[in-house]
């Protein structure tokens, strides 16, 4: 009986393994050769984001907050004082990202002996990279460490909460909040224009970087009062809204990898306005995630580790960007 049972078992899986039996057709599964895939892998900032290598670690630069001073004197009663130049060191800790993939021998000879996805082994390397740099971008903006010389988190300091809890300099405030029922365009450009009339620092901002929400409410805005933006192209094949200010066109950049309500700010949104060229990321070796393959492990696994040491720094926080803040 027992003899019986096995022969059984074995037709029934097959059976199981096949959509259609019947006289002259057996059909199996069969699956389309490419893996349909949309998932996210990138976000804007991070494809922008100025690059610089790192002096060490920690990754050091000066800072300089005041320039000499100068006095209208009697022109015939000539009596300077001396001054000098006032500059502060800054420190930038690099942190590390990784990830590792795991190859099982057998699982991949299988898979190129069935020929149904001759690539499944490169798309899985390639995607781990990905993972890596889709962990950067989101922590660009949203790192959770609190302090560029002595870490809390071994996450980055994010963007965010580099700027938001800047210490405000020169009596100006980098935080702007826009009443539920005030104009989000007036109060940006207003924002803009106030960064750029200081007088103790030459401000450029360049970017007004929202999420898409966010963002969505100032074309509903715009359709409302009939404002029309001029469009740039902020990355290859990506062309957005700008918006006219005294610091030029400012575009509109919708980043998903910035929440609405970052580092806790307590309102339902956030953007904000960059000089993009002052805010950097520090990277020790190579700006792009580097791959090693390791030995074969005991059971003939291959293992790739996926490595990238920097951090990102935002220079000037207090007085060359800032942060718009509403509840709707």
């Amino acid at each position: 009986m027992g003899g019986n049972l096995r022969p059984a078992q074995f037709v029934g899986s097959i059976s199981a393994a096949a959509d259609y039996l019947a006289p002259g057709a057996i059909e199996v599964n069969r699956y389309q050769a490419e893996i349909f895939d949309l998932v996210r892998r990138r976000f804007v900032l991070g494809q922008r984001i100025n690059q610089t290598p790192a002096t060490g670690q920690p990754s050091r630069y000066f800072e300089q907050l005041l320039i000499g001073t100068a006095s209208f004197v009697d022109p015939r009663v000539i009596a300077p004082v001396a001054s000098q130049p006032e500059r502060v060191e800054k420190v930038v800790t690099l942190k590390a990202i990784v990830a590792q993939l795991n190859y099982s021998i057998f699982d991949v000879e299988v898979n190129q002996q069935q020929g149904q996805f001759p690539y499944l082994e490169a798309k899985d390397l390639t995607d781990q990279v990905d993972a890596v740099l889709k962990k950067h971008d989101l922590a660009l903006w949203n790192g959770p460490d609190t302090d560029l010389v002595v870490p809390t988190n071994t996450s980055y300091f994010g963007i965010s909460g580099q700027i938001i809890n800047a210490t405000q300099l020169g009596g100006f405030n980098q935080t702007k909040t826009i009443g539920a029922s005030s104009s989000l365009v007036d109060a940006t450009k207003t924002q803009v224009a106030g960064m750029v009339a200081r007088q103790d620092f030459e401000v450029k901002p360049s970017a007004l970087y929202l999420n898409p929400l966010f963002a969505d409410l100032f074309d509903q805005e715009a359709k409302t009062l009939q404002l029309y933006y001029n469009e740039v192209e902020v990355i290859p094949g990506v062309i957005v809204k700008a918006l006219p200010t005294q610091a030029g066109l400012l575009p509109l950049i919708p980043d998903a990898g910035l929440t609405n309500n970052p580092s806790g700010s307590g309102f339902q949104y956030t953007g904000f306005i960059l000089s993009e060229e002052f805010v950097e990321y520090h990277w020790l070796t190579s700006p792009v995630p580097r791959v090693f393959q390791l030995g074969l492990l005991g059971n003939l696994a291959a293992q790739f580790v996926i490595v990238k040491f920097g951090s990102v720094v935002v220079k000037g926080p207090a007085y060359a960007h800032a942060a718009i803040q509403t509840t709707r």
